[in-house]
């Protein structure tokens, strides 16, 4: 992908379009591509050169993306990392993703000197909005100053195997899981956005505060260059924000995470708001309750709502399946581009035929090159012949449209039943007075492991335990209710907004036992 390329065109066909909007500031095509020409040629200058690492640790805003483009026009390899990181988990990436500069801002709780003195591959600190109180040294620079060099710099030749970024999944304890991408891999998204969707350049999308340390975050990027559209960036994402900009930026695409949807339809005047000018609404991260999908299609009727579906490992996303709330289908739901291979495997890695359900196996160039400097990992999840096991259990049905149950995790064995945790929140989140749930397993001494739900009532609404299982009995088989129920104000996010499964399982949480 050829960065340069893309960026002289779209300033050429739309120098006076926004490419960006922020905080109501406007960022057009042409100052888009000056800018990040003036950071790849500070960049050089500084002498980073094709494959050095160089970490952005930033808060959602314009200048992440001048960081990505400027070291992708310089042909480097991008480190994202998430602004909520402590500084111990920046330590660890920086060293072991060996990067030689990080471009970040102030962080309360983070001592940029001892970052600097703990990484000894790191040579340069650019710093953004940089606060007089910071003692610096040669070692660090101000962004705003790079900004303003020259914006020209030598062309790079690179090819599609060149890495190009390191995502980090996981945190600062064990071994650090970075999936390596290399540049072939930035033009997956674009291609399965267009296989479904077929954004135009009158399209525009909102990035709702999904970090750029994310793949999802990233693809915003991608989607604004190579089709011309305007991206609405939000800093974090706000509920009532979120719609008023939609409405008042006519907003035609989006993609937000189940709990959004939760916070969205929490506010009492959701359904005042025109959004009209929607085309496509996703859900993405996790499967979402139709009923949820059902209630927010009330007002937007002529929006198609997909569920997307794809990992950072696959350089998401890999297919689009079907909410059940559209009039009709858009082509090819339920089914990957023609470029990715799918399977549905056993326990023992056998392939089921036909109408079957399994652990889902992709196979194609979308597959990650590997855990950076990790080939134990990565030997676990790819196999000698290129597939990799996603550990989501997935159904096809007999017209070979896929539809994710859940992942391997979630299942829940009950006295040798199978309870997929997703299945069981879709049921509570049925009952009228739930606003949120989710579903854990937990140890049992006669049946193994028994579901435990943690739920969230709606306001000003009284729940009980008795109440949730009656109304289960016509939803759920006997041995998927939960056995457990812990009522709580709010469940845990992760930084993308989806429910954080790892912390309630380490919570040992009693609950409230219904027998």
């Amino acid at each position: 992908m050829n960065f340069a390329e893309i960026l002289e065109k779209k300033a050429k066909v739309y120098p006076a379009k926004p490419a960006i909007i922020f905080k109501g500031q406007t960022i057009t095509f042409l100052q888009l591509k000056e800018t990040a020409f003036r950071l790849a040629s500070s960049l050089i200058k500084l002498g980073t050169k094709k494959g050095d690492r160089v970490a952005i640790y930033l808060p959602n805003c314009p200048e992440y993306i001048y960081c990505f483009l400027g070291v992708f026009l310089q042909r480097g390899v991008c480190v994202p990392l998430d602004f909520m990181l402590t500084e111990e988990e920046v330590i660890n990436f920086i060293n072991h993703s060996e990067s030689k500069i990080i471009i970040t801002q102030e962080k309360k709780g983070v001592d940029l000197n001892k970052v600097k003195k703990s990484c000894p591959s790191l040579e340069k600190i650019i710093i953004f909005q940089e606060n007089i109180g910071l003692s610096t040294g040669e070692d660090f620079l101000s962004l705003e100053e790079l900004l303003k060099e020259e914006a020209a710099f030598p062309k790079i030749e690179i090819e599609e195997k060149d890495y190009s970024s390191i995502f980090y999944t996981s945190g600062s304890t064990g071994h650090p899981k970075g999936v390596l991408l290399n540049y072939g891999h930035l033009l997956n998204p674009i291609e399965t956005v267009d296989y479904f969707l077929h954004p135009t350049d009158q399209d525009s999308f909102i990035c709702a505060g999904v970090p750029f340390s994310h793949v999802g975050g990233l693809d915003y990027m991608l989607f604004m260059l190579y089709f011309g559209t305007t991206l609405l960036l939000m800093e974090r994402f706000h509920p009532l924000e979120f719609l008023k900009d939609i409405e008042k930026y006519r907003i035609t695409i989006f993609c937000i995470v189940p709990s959004m949807y939760v916070a969205v339809l929490s506010l009492k005047e959701y359904d005042k708001f025109d959004l009209s000018s929607l085309r496509y609404a996703v859900v993405f991260g996790a499967p979402s309750s139709p009923i949820l999908l059902e209630r927010f299609h009330r007002v937007c009727p002529n929006a198609y709502l997909l569920n997307g579906w794809g990992l950072t490992e696959t350089a998401a996303p890999n297919g689009y399946l079907a909410t059940g709330t559209n009039t009709k289908e858009i082509p090819h739901t339920g089914k990957f581009p023609p470029d990715l291979q799918a399977k549905l495997v056993d326990n023992e890695g056998s392939s089921f035929e036909g109408e079957a359900q399994g652990e889902l196996w992709l196979k194609g160039r979308a597959i990650m090159l590997g855990y950076y400097k990790e080939p134990a990992l990565t030997n676990q999840v790819l196999t000698p012949d290129g597939w990799f096991k996603t550990g989501d259990i997935a159904r096809r049905d007999s017209l070979g449209r896929y539809s994710i149950v859940g992942r391997k995790k979630e299942m829940i064995k009950v006295a040798g039943e199978i309870v997929f945790e997703p299945e069981v929140e879709e049921a509570i989140q049925r009952h009228p007075k739930v606003l949120e749930a989710a579903v854990i397993g937990v140890p049992d001494r006669l049946r193994g492991e028994v579901p435990k739900a943690l739920v969230v009532a709606k306001p000003n609404e009284k729940l009980e335990a008795e109440e949730l299982r009656f109304f289960l009995k016509d939803h759920l088989a006997h041995f998927k209710i939960p056995h457990y129920f812990e009522f709580v104000e709010v469940l845990p996010k992760n930084r993308t907004g989806k429910i954080d499964k790892e912390k309630l399982r380490q919570g040992n949480l009693e609950g409230e036992k219904v027998h």
